[in-house]
């Protein structure tokens, strides 16, 4: 841990949740994943998880001063000021390090501060386009973390959405238009018994998990045990935890690169495509899911080829939120089914 970073509870140590963690470790080797939805009862490591994951990763090289953050080594993926400076003079781009950053959205966010604004004034008076980053710009290759999902406006979850599927994001304002790099991992959560999300918003969520409470009392001494060492002293806490940390984030690191090299065999891809089908999910974005998840849990078992236990956990997170529900039914009331459908 650098100095400069504020002790977070590590991720290594947080217990239990196995489902929650592995999906946000799947978003993070494959950002075009999806996103996340967490779905959970408050208290149960929702926020703690996803601050840790961001220690996991390593510091990533950014165009230094860029609003962007914007990749020296990527200039079709640059803002327009950066591509700009790259054409007339790439050796001029300055290089930096930063650490990979959760950005937080609140609540109350409005279109304005989620997409960015365009001075019109400017654009029409002088010809050049000003932009104001919002949130978006802020977020660009880190992980965006919004709380309480449910009770953002269906437009602004619309919009995140977007930004997450295409990696860019548009402003437009009178005919004028600024775009910038937008890739990020969305990590939304939130308490069922606050409101559900309309199944349209659901379903552009390419994973869900639902945490609960722990009940075995062992495990839940852990829990207490460890939080109350690491409110005592958070940097002795986390450096005693140092060792699984470095290990675990190596093995992101081996399952980033091994993604594009892992096989999926026919009878499997069939697979998939059935379970779809008999879950009679709407479109074709669960089985597309289904697929990059299968391929990575595979990645981060250090295989190079799909298993059934890989489509049975993907299933797990892929179509219980697809699922079509009766009134009053909640997400995941078919859980028996996907079990019978994907079980080895």
């Amino acid at each position: 841990m650098h100095k400069k970073d504020r002790p977070v509870f590590p991720f290594s140590a947080i217990v239990g949740q196995e489902k929650m963690k592995q999906a946000l470790l799947l978003n993070v080797i494959n950002p075009r994943m999806g996103g996340v939805l967490i779905r959970g009862e408050k208290g149960t490591a929702k926020s703690t998880t996803v601050r840790a994951l961001s220690r996991l990763l390593p510091e990533i090289d950014v165009i230094k001063n860029c609003p962007f953050g914007c990749d020296p080594g990527s200039p079709a993926q640059m803002c327009p000021y950066c591509h700009q400076s790259w054409e007339e003079k790439p050796e001029n781009l300055e290089v930096a390090q930063k650490r990979i950053q959760v950005k937080d959205l609140p609540v109350g966010s409005t279109e304005d501060r989620v997409l960015g604004t365009l001075d019109l004034e400017k654009a029409i008076r002088e010809g050049e386009k000003k932009f104001e980053p919002g949130i978006l710009a802020e977020a660009n290759r880190g992980i965006l973390y919004v709380d309480e999902v449910n009770l953002l406006d269906d437009h602004i979850v619309d919009v995140l959405l977007d930004a997450a599927a295409m990696g860019v994001n548009t402003v437009e304002r009178e005919g004028v238009s600024f775009s910038h790099p937008c890739e990020f991992v969305l990590v939304g959560t939130m308490n069922p018994e606050e409101g559900e999300i309309r199944p349209q918003l659901l379903d552009r969520f390419g994973l869900c998990v639902q945490v609960e409470g722990i009940s075995d009392i062992e495990d839940r001494k852990t829990v207490v045990r460890r939080r109350m060492e690491f409110e005592a002293d958070p940097e002795a806490f986390f450096n005693s935890w140092q060792e699984h940390e470095e290990e675990l984030g190596s093995r992101l690191s081996k399952a980033g690169r091994l993604l594009s090299r892992v096989r999926l065999s026919e009878d499997m891809l069939r697979r998939i495509c059935e379970i779809g089908i008999q879950m009679e999910v709407d479109g074709h974005r669960a089985d597309i899911t289904m697929l990059k998840a299968a391929k990575g849990l595979a990645a981060l078992a250090g295989r190079k080829e799909v298993n059934k236990e890989d489509v049975f956990h993907a299933a797990e997170m892929v179509i219980p939120h697809r699922m079509r529900r009766k009134p009053f039914q909640e997400v995941g009331y078919e859980q028996d089914k996907i079990e019978n459908l994907t079980a080895p």
